[in-house]
């Protein structure tokens, strides 16, 4: 993800940020799209910063978005250690 000049991240989140904003966003999974789950967070933050955590999150494939925008927790660590698991599946 390349940042042009007025994209620049000036303030990198805290990782107790960034964990609160996933935890959000499981419990409420579906329920909000992407302005109206940073305005409903349980801690308030610049947007710039809630906008390095929803990239994050996105570019990570822990969340998605639907049709209509609504933002939704997909990451699920025990399905893809199951996967890992099965040697007939080839990891490229």
């Amino acid at each position: 993800m390349a940042l042009s000049e007025s994209e620049k991240i000036i303030h990198y989140p805290q990782l107790d940020t960034v964990l609160m904003v996933e935890e959000f966003i499981k419990e409420h999974s579906g329920e909000y799209k992407k302005r109206a789950l940073w305005e409903n967070l349980p801690k308030r933050m610049m947007y710039q910063t809630y906008n390095v955590i929803y990239d994050y999150l996105l570019e990570s494939g822990k969340i998605a978005r639907d049709k209509e925008g609504k933002i939704c927790w997909i990451w699920n660590p025990e399905l893809v250690k199951k996967y890992l698991k099965d040697e007939s599946i080839v990891i490229r």
